[in-house]
């Protein structure tokens, strides 16, 4: 199972913007974007000016690096969604937040994707009742998420839930937080999304 695992600060500095890899970090003034706000390497501070083709490989790279995945996956992504009816863009967006890890952080209960993968491959989810340990595994409508953990591992959740609470739950979920037990009402769009991101361009990449 491939995954970054180099620093992850870099990724923000290199696209220009927070990405929120770190979680409350990215709040702080201790945040890479806030010390050195230009790109990483010997001609981070040049001015560049980029191409078309650059637009659209930035644009790709940023949605790459929200969900924690890498090319080979993603292309499978995108593949699958220009095969799908409806909107390629908006299907492969789709996909992504169906990711069970990216429902774990979307829920609060991780404070970044990184965290919320570890959450769902140390056995602590539990999909219809049945454990999931699969970060890629695709959830559905009517779905119901549980957490199962031991008091060390729930307390910690716990306290990812206070640190994420201004974040909010997003409409297609609903949520118990004292139970931590959560009913997926309607599948995602890409409204639901709270980055801006213009999946046009990804699809303008991989038709080339």
């Amino acid at each position: 199972m491939a995954r970054y695992i180099n620093p992850v600060c870099r990724l923000c500095r290199r696209q220009g913007e927070k990405l929120f890899l770190k979680g409350p970090r990215c709040n702080t003034p201790k945040c890479a974007i806030a010390k050195r706000s230009f790109a990483p390497g010997q001609h981070g501070q040049a001015k560049q000016k980029l191409s078309n083709y650059g637009l659209q490989l930035r644009e790709k790279q940023k949605v790459k690096r929200m969900y924690g995945i890498l090319e080979r996956q993603f292309r499978r992504y995108f593949d699958i969604a220009s095969k799908s009816k409806g909107v390629t863009g908006r299907v492969l967006l789709q996909l992504l937040e169906r990711r069970l890890d990216n429902l774990i952080f979307r829920l609060g209960l991780a404070v970044s994707h990184a965290q919320a993968r570890q959450i769902v491959r140390h056995n602590f989810i539990y999909v219809n009742s049945k454990r999931v340990n699969i970060p890629s595994y695709l959830i559905d409508k009517d779905d119901i998420i549980e957490v199962k953990a031991k008091e060390k591992a729930l307390n910690k959740i716990k306290e990812n839930l206070e640190l994420s609470k201004d974040r909010g739950i997003p409409s297609w979920l609903e949520f118990e937080p004292q139970k931590l037990t959560a009913r997926i009402l309607r599948l995602p769009e890409k409204e639901d999304i709270p980055t801006s991101i213009q999946e046009q361009l990804i699809v303008e990449l991989y038709s080339k």
